[in-house]
């Protein structure tokens, strides 16, 4: 992924076109949890400054992003999708770099999958959850 990153093959962009990446996580899938509703919620949340997206960009094409809440330092992860090859990923790197530049000492991607763990992603007992988030005023 690193070699196709350093190609710079999509613009990315932050909190650029919130709503298209939430309806297009939404479009994406066959059955979903991002109905009218949650899209409304997320997207007044995202006017409040407290969701957060993050866009990768082929020409004028929205190839594929990654949203989320952020509250002190830690940060949501709710959903990604992509429409060009390995547009979700790059974003979600982007991400990523500019949470660790910032301070944020959680991300929490709600579950772990072997596409997840490709980027470091590992479960934490509860406890060890409770405490870092405890801790994650930035």
């Amino acid at each position: 992924l690193i070699r196709t990153i350093l190609k710079k093959p999509y613009r990315i962009s932050f909190d650029e076109d919130f709503e298209r990446v939430i309806r297009n996580c939404a479009d994406v899938r066959d059955s979903t949890w991002i109905n009218d509703e949650i899209i409304s919620l997320y997207t007044a949340l995202h006017a409040q400054g407290h969701a957060h997206s993050v866009e990768a960009w082929d020409g004028r094409v929205l190839a594929g992003g990654v949203y989320g809440i952020s509250i002190g330092g830690a940060f949501f992860g709710e959903s990604m999708f992509s429409v060009r090859t390995d547009a979700s990923k790059i974003a979600l790197v982007y991400l990523v770099a500019r949470l660790w530049r910032r301070g944020y000492r959680l991300f929490d991607t709600q579950y772990v999958n072997e596409h997840l763990r490709q980027f470091g992603v590992l479960e934490i007992p509860r406890a060890e959850y409770r405490r870092i988030l405890k801790n994650t005023s930035i």
